[in-house]
């Protein structure tokens, strides 16, 4: 049995309708081109105008781009729910260099991965990142984290989410650390250009550092993550978190500039800044990491 596409389907439906005598048909035609794009923003702007051209069919107007709305929604829950485990990854992979100041004054090399899932009911997301430089065969940066943060959707803004990591950073004063929590996660914003995530909870951490001592200690966790649309080639984003416990606190925050080259080819200028309240003796408190990356979304 022959399967159609989502697109396909939302065409089918959308000329299935049965069109009112008001809406001249050029005014039609136009429409119904916007709505075969299947793009939000061509079929807002072309409703719009078309609207002001045909006020009196605003109620045609209305019901078919709510009815691409629906189809598109209907059509999108079928694939979700069709999906394999294996599906619907997307993700972006960067390299480039960083300039170091803090613990260590260096400029190394420095990539990472960062995969997303978007599920019915879950999404995934998973993080890597390596920052290393040599200096006349002396280690001068070495820092490296891997995450995994699951969250269940409760709905479409309310989730339960937790949150697995691991860090190794020698020039901060720890051989590794271990991280995990659990907390409720709210989308703040949810619009085209802007959405703000949050997410708090309890948390624990297992610290080894580099002078042997081992620290294990239950914490409290907030995070936030930020994207703004500038433009259609120019992202802003930001993500950030902090853990409170009884002997030290951790702020990290990493702020970056997304600017569409060609295809999946993006250049990024970013910003990395961590603190750690009460770091082993003879290190700084402050770690900062500015970085320049080519970026290639897959």
């Amino acid at each position: 049995m022959r399967k159609f596409s989502p697109a396909a389907a939302i065409c089918v439906l959308l000329h299935a309708m049965p069109a009112a005598a008001s809406l001249p048909d050029p005014l039609r035609q136009m429409l119904e081109a916007a709505l075969a794009s299947n793009s939000e923003g061509d079929i807002v702007t072309v409703a719009k105008y078309v609207r002001l051209a045909a006020p009196d069919a605003a109620d045609e107007v209305d019901a078919r781009v709510t009815a691409w709305r629906e189809a598109r929604s209907a059509a999108r829950k079928e694939r979700l729910v069709e999906a394999g485990p294996l599906d619907l990854w997307k993700g972006r992979a960067d390299i480039g260099g960083f300039r170091n100041s803090g613990n260590s004054d260096a400029i190394g090399l420095s990539a990472g991965v960062d995969i997303r899932r978007e599920g019915l009911d879950w999404r995934h997301r998973l993080r890597m990142r390596a920052d290393y430089q040599e200096d006349n065969g002396t280690k001068t940066r070495e820092a490296y984290t891997a995450s995994w943060e699951p969250s269940y959707k409760v709905n479409e803004r309310l989730s339960v989410a937790g949150v697995a990591q691991y860090e190794r950073d020698p020039f901060l004063g720890y051989d590794s650390r271990y991280s995990a929590a659990l907390g409720i996660g709210y989308r703040a914003v949810s619009t085209p250009a802007l959405t703000i995530d949050v997410n708090a909870g309890p948390a624990f951490r297992f610290t080894s550092f580099i002078d042997g001592t081992r620290e294990d200690s239950p914490a409290a966790r907030g995070s936030t993550s930020i994207a703004l649309r500038l433009s259609p080639s120019l992202k802003l984003t930001n993500d950030s978190a902090a853990y409170f416990d009884a002997t030290n606190n951790t702020v990290v925050s990493t702020s970056a500039l997304d600017a569409k080259l060609i295809g999946p080819l993006s250049a990024r200028l970013s910003y990395n800044l961590q603190y750690e309240g009460n770091p082993p003796a003879g290190r700084k408190t402050l770690d900062t990491q500015t970085r320049a990356s080519l970026v290639y979304d897959f």
